[in-house]
């Protein structure tokens, strides 16, 4: 079993408390379709734990096969510079049919951003270092392919569903409801 090498930080982006009994690592691909079937089941689970749970998202960009996912994660990045990280994540995977560039300037209008910033931000390929360092941290953990979820630091190699999530966060003990 895989242990993540890089513990969750200030510069990772956070979803719930930051000191959450159970902390879920995520590295993923925006284009990818496995991703998008686990988008809804770590949605329940974030509903299940509640504060219980900190969630951490990390781009692995698998741009062999989905060749717009590096545009993606630099347009949540974009995102994340506005204080929208969140919004365009779900965005991003709840539209996965809209990460060409003009899908991805019609999410950032959804979301009211300031689309000259957005737009200077892709062309300049501002956050493409932090995408590829993620990318790199995802390697060194031994992920290879996405969804791969980290429960407490500890690589989970079994099915995505919110049911195996919960036993994995939590020890096979599940949550007192």
């Amino acid at each position: 079993m895989s242990r993540l090498r890089r513990p969750p930080g200030p510069d990772d982006r956070f979803q719930g408390p930051r000191d959450a009994p159970v902390i879920l690592v995520e590295y993923g691909d925006y284009q990818c379709p496995y991703r998008g079937e686990a988008y809804g089941e770590v949605k329940q689970l974030q509903e299940l734990l509640g504060s219980r749970m900190g969630l951490v998202f990390r781009d692995f960009p698998l741009t062999q096969s989905h060749p717009q996912s590096l545009q993606a994660a630099e347009a949540a990045s974009a995102a994340d510079a506005q204080g929208r990280f969140w919004e365009m994540h779900d965005l991003l995977f709840e539209h996965q049919d809209m990460l060409e560039r003009p899908g991805l300037l019609e999410l950032a209008e959804m979301l009211a951003l300031d689309l000259d910033r957005f737009r200077a931000d892709l062309d300049s390929h501002r956050f493409e270092a932090r995408v590829h360092r993620d990318f790199m941290d995802g390697v060194r953990s031994g992920v290879n392919g996405t969804p791969t979820f980290f429960a407490n630091g500890h690589r989970h190699d079994g099915p995505f569903d919110a049911d195996s999530l919960l036993d994995a966060l939590t020890g096979g003990l599940g949550a007192s409801r």
